[in-house]
């Protein structure tokens, strides 16, 4: 088969090392016992190899026609399993019908994005194990106090539990990215509900890193502070200065005064 020829506008990086993508592919756990696995850009399948050696159910969306046509003379088996599909735009919630894990070579442009539609599924999502710039992977799994550490870190980890597992050079790739590169794993935690309000929750995690060098008493001006919280020492912290359960009672105390 010829070869697919990796597209700028799309972000297209392809994995070449086969070490990296078994030990990407062995990193996913079927955490909760999911056995359905849905792949984000498998491009020429370096990695959907070793996936399907792992007993999976497994599902491949990629936004590529080229690669589509590709997948689909070297896995005939899979058939409609092997979607033509912009997985941002996409409702994989039907397509997948009920839990699913993800794994994939992300495309560094979108990475975030995919990162926000996962937080909006994060009720069937169960686990992420992926490859993504690395400085966007150390965010992600950066704990607080750390520079790193941003809007993504809190959301996620407001539901999964976060690993970075190994770092990954330019040269395995084709062609190869001006960046490094970092594999991490998410594991869906127990936490079906925040403590509080989750729409202002979002917002005032947003709001506090938009001027991440303020205090959140200037930033939270816009959202209202009630009288009674004026001088509460939290409000002299910057955002990065809060985990998770201090951001939730932050939220909490902000929700006396908010009018969504």
């Amino acid at each position: 088969m010829e070869k697919v020829k990796p597209k700028k506008h799309l972000g297209q990086h392809f994995l070449v090392d086969l070490s990296i993508a078994e030990n990407i592919a062995k990193a996913v756990t079927g955490h909760l016992g999911v056995k359905k696995l849905l792949e984000i850009g498998p491009g020429m399948g370096v990695l959907t190899d070793f996936l399907l050696n792992g007993g999976w159910d497994l599902y491949l969306v990629d936004i590529d026609s080229e690669s589509i046509q590709y997948l689909h003379k070297k896995y005939p088996d899979l058939g409609d399993k092997i979607i033509e599909a912009d997985y941002l735009k996409s409702d994989f919630s039907t397509i997948m019908k009920g839990p699913y894990a993800i794994a994939g070579n992300f495309p560094y442009n979108i990475s975030s994005q995919i990162f926000f539609k996962i937080l909006d599924e994060r009720n069937i999502v169960t686990e992420v194990v992926c490859m993504l710039q690395k400085e966007v992977a150390q965010r992600i799994a950066s704990p607080k106090g750390n520079k790193d550490y941003g809007i993504l870190s809190v959301l996620l980890q407001a539901y999964y539990d976060i690993e970075y597992l190994f770092s990954v050079p330019p040269g395995v790739f084709n062609p190869p990215p001006k960046v490094n590169s970092g594999v991490i794993r998410l594991k869906r935690n127990n936490v079906e509900k925040l403590d509080c309000d989750e729409k202002l929750f979002f917002r005032v995690v947003k709001q506090g890193f938009g001027t991440r060098r303020k205090t959140l008493r200037n930033c939270m001006k816009s959202l209202g502070i009630p009288e009674e919280m004026k001088e509460d020492p939290i409000l002299d912290k910057r955002a990065e200065q809060l985990d998770v359960q201090e951001f939730v009672m932050l939220t909490k105390k902000l929700q006396k005064s908010w009018n969504p």
